[in-house]
């Protein structure tokens, strides 16, 4: 049986925002090689439109990129919208009941699947099915934006912590 983490950068207030920080590449390498140990990947839309940008080569690119590209192209997705949603290699949408397909899921994988966007996580959290939380906390602090956590969820423990630099995280697993 797989196991389900939510796993994401935030700012030291709590949100998520890809376009006002990134990783340095100590924790760039890190990201790499939790992708390459990942079994597959569950997407909300939002962030799946926004992670598309790895299925295509950029010049520009030096090898580490690269490399996350080369991990995240291997990794099955599955995305979840209300819609149809137009998905890329290796990846398609997940129908039916939300609960019940991640249950089925979790039960066929082995591994970890990684858990990506915090309304999707809410979700699944609230159906008790989020195994770990891993929140990458960065010394920025934006005041606004989409929290890690968008409702509150039955009481966490703590479950480990350490740093990657300027880079604390925490994780957390349900009590």
């Amino acid at each position: 049986m797989a196991r389900l983490i939510f796993a994401m950068n935030l700012s030291l207030d709590g949100y998520v925002d890809h376009d006002r920080f990134a990783p340095d590449a100590l924790l760039f390498r890190h990201w790499i090689e939790q992708v390459r140990a990942t079994s597959a990947s569950l997407y909300g839309r939002g962030l799946y439109d926004l992670m598309r940008y790895w299925d295509a080569d950029d010049p520009a690119w030096g090898a580490e990129e690269r490399a996350f590209a080369e991990a995240w192209r291997a990794v099955p997705k599955w995305v979840v919208s209300r819609g149809t949603v137009e998905v890329g290699p290796n990846a398609r949408q997940l129908t039916g009941d939300l609960a019940t397909a991640v249950r089925e899921l979790k039960d066929r994988l082995s591994g970890t699947i990684d858990l990506g966007g915090p309304v999707l996580a809410q979700a699944l959290g609230e159906a008790g099915l989020v195994d770990e939380y891993r929140l990458y906390y960065h010394p920025v602090v934006l005041g606004h934006g989409r929290p890690f956590f968008t409702e509150p969820l039955p009481r966490l423990r703590l479950a480990g912590n350490d740093s990657f630099g300027e880079v604390i995280r925490l994780t957390y697993a349900p009590v």
